[in-house]
């Protein structure tokens, strides 16, 4: 049944041409160098230092890990993460 609902919401996005990830709840990542990511879509904070920030999602975990990461902005629907972004890992 679930899997019916999903093909039915990709359906939908697809013919009245809306985003996917809005319409499916998927995650949305955005990564500006390796100074900034953001992410949309998220499900809440798994695991916070200054070297990794595990994120969770629809689609699995994110992990992001780095030097001086901080969490710049945290809003219902989107994390910002700022420092020195090195690596971006997508656990499912």
């Amino acid at each position: 049944m679930r899997k019916k609902i999903e093909i039915m919401k990709y359906n939908i996005s697809e013919a009245f041409e809306l985003p996917r990830d809005i319409i499916m709840d998927l995650p949305k990542l955005t990564v500006i160098g390796d100074k900034e990511a953001s992410l949309l879509n998220h499900k809440g904070i798994i695991e916070y230092t200054q070297e990794t920030i595990r994120v969770n999602t629809k689609s699995g975990v994110f992990k992001i890990t780095g030097e001086d990461l901080e969490i710049k902005t945290i809003l219902s629907e989107e994390i910002i993460i700022t420092g020195r972004i090195k690596k971006i890992e997508i656990i499912s």
